[in-house]
């Protein structure tokens, strides 16, 4: 039934016009081999995979992906999870696409076919969340009803020019709650946030609102006021010296001192300030 089309290659073209597939005439026919085994093995790892089952509907694997921004190369690999996973378990598989963004959420939910317009074939077409169909959610108790819908929202919403109020709605949603409750979502949200300018918001938010908690992050922002800290008074210690030796700070000198917060630096230049005849000197060859 398929060796025939081997014979002649221009068959396929025929068929296609009795069928009215409208299909162009090719140029060039190229055979291509059959063994479709990997021959090196290659990574390819899905995001999240669930299977759900449902005494009513029977069971499906659901794969979800989180994607920041446009990427032609991702329809291919996405066809490939899905299908993969449906050869595998043998069992419907659906993809979740996660976005941050309206353009990047409405590229992901174009149906891409893998074949041409006149064959499509196998069709993907993910479900996408993202900000235009997640809830802004800024009222504190419908955030505690659900802190983790609340989490997600802030994440799909991490581009949205109100999205300080809805950071704020999540903090103060999580005063209270359980430290192993709240942690995961403090982790998660600054996790999801990436590299946004949002991030910052939350983090002050978190050092602030949820300054009890022992998180990775309010640590981590803890540590760096400590840091603060100690370079202040490093600068404050070094200006002191240079000033009971009598010697002239000009303003520059003197701005980059107090605007520098690293405090080894600072521990360097408060040395030399002792014995250095200029502030020129104390901040040389920094």
């Amino acid at each position: 039934m398929h060796r025939i089309f081997q014979h002649d290659l221009e068959l396929f073209g025929r068929v296609s016009r009795i069928l009215g597939l409208g299909l162009p005439a090719p140029v060039k026919i190229t055979v291509l081999p059959t063994d479709l085994t990997e021959t090196s093995p290659v990574e390819r790892r899905v995001d999240t995979l669930f299977r759900l089952d449902n005494p009513e509907h029977g069971p499906f694997i659901l794969a979800i992906e989180a994607q920041g921004r446009k990427d032609p190369s991702k329809p291919a690999s996405w066809a490939y999870y899905t299908s993969y996973v449906w050869t595998k378990y043998r069992i419907p598989t659906a993809l979740m696409v996660v976005c941050q963004d309206h353009a990047t959420a409405a590229w992901a939910q174009q149906p891409v076919a893998s074949g041409p317009p006149q064959l499509p074939t196998l069709t993907l077409k993910p479900l996408v969340v993202g900000p235009h169909n997640m809830p802004v959610i800024t009222d504190p108790d419908e955030a505690r009803a659900d802190l983790a819908l609340a989490a997600l929202s802030a994440i799909t919403h991490a581009a949205d020019p109100d999205i300080g109020a809805i950071l704020k709605t999540l903090s103060t949603a999580l005063r209270g709650v359980p430290e192993d409750i709240a942690d995961p979502i403090i982790e998660f949200t600054a996790q999801g946030l990436g590299k946004r300018p949002a991030k910052q918001i939350w983090r002050k938010l978190v050092a602030v609102d949820l300054s009890f908690y022992k998180s990775y992050i309010s640590e981590e922002i803890r540590d760096e006021g400590r840091a603060q800290g100690r370079a202040q008074g490093r600068a404050e210690a070094l200006l002191l010296v240079l000033e009971q030796r009598g010697i002239d700070v000009p303003e520059h000198i003197r701005e980059r001192i107090t605007d520098c917060n690293d405090p080894e630096t600072l521990g360097r230049w408060l040395a030399r300030s002792v014995t250095a005849p200029t502030a020129e000197d104390v901040v040389a060859d920094e």
